[in-house]
């Protein structure tokens, strides 16, 4: 690692740090972005099925079964079944999995406020470009 690169992994480990102390603060342990985007997609669109859902997200249905697992015994979706067609569930946010949403929605634009506070046009306007090139560039495993 070059030293900016260095600098730039003290500071993003910084970073990191500040968002997942925010999000520890609550009751919200094991919540990956995968749980995360299914759970403001379904309390976005309101009650879904996992068929809606897999489409919506791109994926099979049975790539997002242990996801789904995970959000229903952990009260941040539930599931219940169908009137019409007994074999389909609809999914549907709990209050907590709405507070997470709507708690990391707050959280990222006081963030955003601030740092437009401190930044410049400009900067504001370099550092929004880098980040997306970053992350159009990014593969993580």
């Amino acid at each position: 690692m070059n030293a900016n690169q260095q600098m730039f992994f003290e500071v993003f480990t910084d970073f990191q740090c500040f968002i997942l102390a925010h999000m520890n603060k609550s009751d919200y342990n094991g919540v990956t972005a995968t749980h995360y985007n299914i759970v403001e997609l379904v309390y976005r669109k309101g009650k879904m099925n996992g068929k809606e859902l897999a489409r919506n997200l791109g994926v099979s249905q049975p790539a997002i079964s242990r996801q789904l697992k995970f959000l229903i015994e952990n009260n941040l979706l539930t599931q219940e079944q169908g009137s019409a067609d007994r074999r389909t569930f609809y999914l549907n946010a709990t209050e907590k999995g709405k507070l997470l949403i709507d708690g990391s929605e707050s959280f990222r634009k006081n963030v955003t406020t601030q740092i437009g506070n401190i930044l410049s046009e400009s900067e504001l306007q370099n550092l929004t470009l880098l980040l997306a090139k970053a992350l159009k560039g990014l593969k993580v495993d």
